[in-house]
């Protein structure tokens, strides 16, 4: 079953996520950095974009229920290192 991933835009590049897969349910709101955003060549509207990807890569690796309740793209890409750039590259279409 495909996850239910729904972005709200909360201002100043943050985000609330609310995610469904089955009875499993999480919302967690995230922080989209300069440094992950401007790797990915979009233009500043498709934040939510690189929010949703980074959610499907999340959950794609552990649970629904064990995502964080908040999550900076920066530590993120700290701690998957090359793997969650890559794979972000990739599901954008490779921009």
């Amino acid at each position: 079953m495909a996850a239910d991933i729904r972005v709200e835009p909360l201002g100043d590049r943050e985000y609330l996520v609310r995610v469904e897969e089955g009875p499993a349910q999480a919302s967690t709101q995230i922080r989209v950095t300069d440094t992950v955003f401007d790797r990915t060549g979009l233009p500043a509207g498709e934040e939510s974009r690189v929010v949703h990807e980074t959610v499907a890569f999340l959950i794609e690796r552990q649970p629904v229920i064990d995502i964080p309740p908040m999550i900076d793209l920066d530590d993120l890409a700290d701690a998957y290192g090359d793997s969650y750039l890559e794979e972000l590259d990739r599901r954008l279409g490779g921009r």
